[in-house]
């Protein structure tokens, strides 16, 4: 590994590598307090964040290492300077650089440019942090992940490409819900097809709710994209029949229910289902830090 800028980049094994690895680091966090002892991470930021942000800053510093972070406050990364004069000065100084762009181009042309070691935080295309949280997350409830089947529910964006490659990667069943006119990138479904054909997983696509059934977990997310100005009685009109509630958990038989935060209750999810003793949501936002940690400590040890 050079860089995380998609899980498609990874194998398999790398995959299941760095699951392992996070395991290890969240149950015997002595054992790596000077992992990155001398090392600093430049965090860039364009969109703003909790769970990114702090899991990053905070794991870090239990590593041992030091964390400079950059808002954009005049705007968008390159209009100030261009992004590979960017990616150059800060790989004089810096050991790695955590970047959240709007543009997955954006996070491409840091890695083109620089010399350290790159990591998407989130871009329009992938959130390859949130989707290792989240397989790390299943890891600790299904034994064999291979065998997990996993359905995702809404809008096919950013959230759900990184949870269709991981799965297809790791070899399990992965069943994506959209309404017409919203489902995942052509390209990105191509590619995971081809992915879990490589590895013995399975893709299934759908907007009918209705045919959904045998599922573990079910993941949803908001409706509407940060930065997203379609109206909200728009979004609703065509999304609400794709509400994760307690009625729809119960006829697929999940246990488990997953949302990468922010939630909007009774939205995309009821509060029932939301704060449930189902509910992983908690245990996903934990683990943003021990798998980002366990990539931090693949890519600078």
């Amino acid at each position: 590994m050079k860089h995380l800028l998609s899980i498609k980049e990874l194998s398999q094994s790398q995959l299941l590598d760095l699951l392992a690895l996070a395991k290890k680091i969240k149950a015997n966090p002595a054992d790596y307090r000077r992992a990155l002892d001398g090392k600093s991470v430049v965090m860039l930021f364009e969109k703003p964040s909790l769970r990114t942000r702090v899991s990053f800053d905070i794991g870090i510093n239990k590593l041992g290492g030091h964390c400079l972070y950059l808002d954009q406050q005049n705007g968008a990364l390159g209009k100030r300077e261009p992004v590979s004069d960017f990616a150059s000065n800060l790989s004089c100084w810096a050991d790695a650089i955590v970047a959240r762009t709007y543009l997955h181009s954006t996070i491409e042309e840091l890695a083109e440019h620089g010399t350290v070691p790159v990591i998407n935080a989130l871009s329009d295309l992938y959130h390859p942090c949130q989707a290792l949280a989240d397989f790390l997350t299943l890891s600790e409830k299904f034994e064999d992940v291979s065998k997990v089947k996993l359905a995702y529910v809404g809008d096919g964006n950013n959230v759900a490409h990184s949870l269709m490659y991981g799965a297809a990667i790791l070899g399990a069943t992965m069943t994506v819900v959209c309404p017409e006119g919203h489902f995942p990138a052509d390209e990105v479904v191509a590619d995971v097809k081809q992915l879990a054909e490589q590895y013995g997983g399975q893709l299934i696509l759908t907007s009918d709710i209705d045919t959904m059934d045998n599922q573990d977990a079910i993941y949803t997310d908001t409706w509407i994209s940060m930065g997203d100005k379609t109206p909200m009685a728009e979004i609703e009109a065509k999304f609400m029949p794709y509400q994760v509630n307690s009625q729809l958990m119960a006829k697929v038989g999940a246990k488990y229910f997953m949302h990468c935060l922010p939630a909007y209750r009774e939205v995309e999810a009821t509060a029932e289902v939301i704060d449930g003793e189902g509910s992983l949501i908690l245990d996903q936002a934990e683990n943003r830090m021990h798998a980002q940690n366990a990539v931090l400590v693949t890519l600078l040890s």
